[in-house]
């Protein structure tokens, strides 16, 4: 082999090799943490036959609380989608003091509590407003929740865009509206979709700070999480995993659609 092929032959990247037991200890860590779990709630939701299963998750409060949770869950995605766009330009683009602080704050939703949020909404609304126990409060406090998804989509690629883009369609004359939509908007929309589907899924799935805000008013302001609540406080646990388990299928294909958009972008 000459000099020049050994160069080459060195200079090609080489995988890093797996323990041959990495994917069975992978396998089973992910089973013992995801896949038992939700499997049990299945074979719950079916402890009385399919036919059960299906009269709970089509009863009158199981119906409306997931059309509430569902519809709600959409409206704030859609509204992430705006204001998260929005933060996340300023995070990146702007030249101002305190933006460490606000990258911080951004991060506070994954680190408090679930229920701090509605606590909060509570003592700054008034429990006698016609904003608490309503409709209102419910996407009030999903919005604090889920709206760091979106931005922390959307800012690493935000990141890589060539400012140079950018600056060549304002030399042409183009709006800074112009330039956002046809020159940024199309290399952000898989991450925004990305983030808008991760935080669907997340404000499907709340619980701690909806449930206190909301009123559990059944057919009004009660969402499907705290109707699973209910029915496990009333020792109805298939009835509890029957709902749980066409949430989880929401939430699932929600992230599936999310990752596969991620891999091909």
């Amino acid at each position: 082999m000459t000099p020049l092929a050994i160069a080459r032959f060195s200079a090609r990247p080489r995988r890093p090799r797996n323990h041959p037991a990495a994917p069975i200890v992978a396998t089973l860590w992910l089973c013992a943490i995801v896949a038992l779990p939700l499997g049990a709630v299945v074979v719950t939701s079916f402890t009385h036959g399919p036919a059960a299963f299906f009269a709970a998750i089509t009863s009158a409060d199981a119906t409306s609380s997931i059309a509430l949770t569902l519809w709600t869950s959409a409206l704030v995605a859609a509204i992430d989608v705006v204001f998260g766009v929005a933060l996340a330009l300023v995070l990146v683009r702007a030249e101002l003091r305190g933006m460490s602080i606000v990258d911080a704050l951004i991060e506070l939703p994954f680190a408090l509590p679930t229920l701090v949020p509605g606590i909060a909404l509570l003592r700054i609304v008034g429990a006698h407003s016609g904003i608490a126990f309503a409709r209102p409060s419910i996407v009030l406090v999903l919005l604090f929740v889920t709206l760091p998804f979106v931005v922390r989509a959307v800012e690493p690629v935000l990141r890589a865009v060539d400012v140079a883009e950018e600056e060549a369609a304002t030399t042409l004359g183009a709006t800074t509206t112009t330039t956002f939509v046809r020159v940024l908007l199309p290399a952000l929309i898989p991450s925004i979709t990305g983030g808008a589907l991760q935080a669907f899924a997340r404000a499907v799935a709340e619980f701690g700070s909806v449930v206190v805000v909301s009123g559990n008013i059944p057919g009004e302001t009660l969402i499907a999480p705290a109707l699973v609540y209910r029915e496990v406080e009333s020792g109805r646990l298939d009835v509890a995993a029957s709902i749980s388990v066409v949430l989880l299928a929401i939430a699932a294909l929600a992230l599936a659609a999310r990752s596969r958009i991620v891999r091909h972008a």
